[in-house]
């Protein structure tokens, strides 16, 4: 079996991938480099997923490349203008001619005598194999073949169609149709008023209530700003404004809990009708910012609910009925759809097994190294996005250090690079700094973070913005050879 040798090979081609690619072609020209997508095409997430509604919750200022600022009207943008972005940022910078589709990464080892990567592929089902210096794992956090789904009592009477978003079907009519979407995050919340724009009624069972947040659809300063100004620097201003405002945000949610949740109850109680029950439906039991924000554009959720298309339930499925759910309260609701906006599964690394020197990586037990690099794995690293903030704000700060490390070890002539965790890193915290189901769930599978640098994964776009630009690159706790 013939075996391609590169320099460096990214898995995945979602927005972490092609990000990371752009900025390897821009600091590390010399790097000769392929890219491994899974699916058949590029865009990961914005690619996978298809319900209705589908969109950023983040702010596009922040959620696109600071190299190639967003130009759309929207500041929250619906899932096909942010997948034709990557495939317009992909072809712009000649990306997609270097990324191999149907390319599932079974396994990586590191062999430290050759200093290579040698991957084990699935490549439109065949077996196929690359090596590499350096591994850049740009593959998510969440497992693309399935979703979260639960069991529910008695589920196979329902003589309705059940659905899980992450596998929406192309041929579900839901027109007229009386649809329950179960859940409370940012995809139940999404769903609902798209929904309820052609369904006889859509309700929102929830078994407890998230944080909700209406915001502009469109950023009139950004916006502004683009008139007035070249498109790199109105991307740049957009981008630090709006990124400043979610950390402020997060910080007054993180100081000042009690405070910050009278102020978001304030919020939705003004959007919704006199007299709605905003504490029993959006009134969480958790403090502000201990689960994502779900951010509505424009109030549409609210808008939906005002209208008598859309309601709230607050309540447990006792079991399913032929034509609807039988709640823990006694109340039935009818269904002719049930969709189960029920969460993700994770994992970590794409799912591949990792292993250094014949040893099996045990990606639970290891500590990560700035949130980029695994202790005791050589010469690979994994991008991963902020969770109280835009993916791509941190995804790029780490594209830029993985190219300053290369850029480093080359003129340095290394050929490893190696995080030892041997002085202490603190107290052993999970990597995702949220409480949220999908991420309790899948804690043993993940690596964790210290409690102090540089094991700490910070929160912090400023803080990371200033340590990855000014910051040097050699450490005590990194070991070239």
């Amino acid at each position: 079996m013939t075996i391609e040798a590169f320099d460096v090979l990214v898995i995945g081609a979602g927005l972490s991938g092609i990000g990371a690619v752009w900025r390897l072609q821009q600091q590390c020209p010399g790097h000769r480099y392929a890219v491994l997508e899974a699916r058949a095409d590029l865009g990961g997430t914005w690619d996978l997923f298809r319900y209705p509604g589908i969109r950023s919750d983040s702010d596009m200022f922040t959620l696109s490349y600071p190299f190639r600022p967003w130009q759309g009207e929207a500041s929250i943008a619906d899932g096909a203008s942010i997948a034709r972005y990557l495939h317009d940022t992909a072809r712009a910078g000649g990306i997609d001619q270097h990324i191999r589709f149907n390319q599932r990464v079974l396994a990586a080892a590191w062999d430290s005598t050759l200093r290579l990567w040698t991957l084990q592929v699935s490549a439109d089902g065949e077996p196929r194999q690359y090596q590499c210096s350096f591994l850049y794992l740009c593959c998510g956090y969440y497992d693309y073949a399935r979703g979260y789904r639960p069991a529910f009592p008695d589920e196979h009477r329902f003589s309705g169609r059940w659905v899980h978003p992450q596998q929406w079907p192309d041929d579900l009519d839901w027109r007229d149709r009386q649809v329950v979407v179960i859940g409370s995050g940012a995809t139940a919340v999404t769903l609902v008023p798209a929904l309820a724009k052609a369904a006889r009624q859509v309700t929102l069972l929830q078994r407890s209530p998230s944080y909700v947040l209406a915001l502009p659809a469109r950023d009139p300063l950004a916006n502004a700003l683009r008139r007035c100004l070249p498109t790199r620097w109105a991307g740049s201003l957009a981008r630090w404004k709006n990124a400043l405002a979610g950390l402020a945000l997060f910080q007054l949610c993180r100081r000042l809990p009690s405070l910050s949740r009278r102020l978001l109850r304030l919020r939705v109680a003004g959007a919704l009708p006199k007299g709605y029950a905003v504490d029993t439906h959006f009134n969480p039991r958790y403090a502000p910012w201990d689960q994502r924000l779900c951010i509505v554009p424009d109030g549409d959720l609210f808008k939906a609910l005002a209208s008598g298309k859309a309601r709230v339930v607050t309540d447990t499925v006792a079991s399913v009925e032929p034509d609807g759910l039988r709640l823990a309260s006694g109340t039935h609701l009818a269904a002719d759809i049930i969709v189960t906006a029920t969460g993700l599964t994770l994992q970590a690394c794409g799912g591949m097994a990792l292993s250094v020197d014949g040893r099996h990586v045990d990606l639970g037990q290891c500590v990560a190294y700035q949130g980029l690099l695994l202790d005791g794995v050589p010469n690979l690293a994994f991008c991963v996005g902020y969770t109280n903030a835009s993916w791509t704000l941190r995804a790029d700060l780490s594209s830029r250090q993985v190219c300053r490390l290369l850029n480093h070890m080359r003129r340095h002539g290394y050929h490893q690079c190696r995080p030892r965790l041997d002085g202490p890193a603190g107290e052993r915290r999970p990597l995702l700094d949220l409480h949220a189901s999908y991420v309790l769930r899948a804690l043993d599978g993940l690596p964790k973070q210290g409690a102090r640098a540089p094991w700490l994964l910070r929160q912090n776009y400023l803080l990371d913005y200033l340590f990855f630009c000014l910051g040097r690159v050699e450490h005590p706790a990194l070991e070239f050879s």
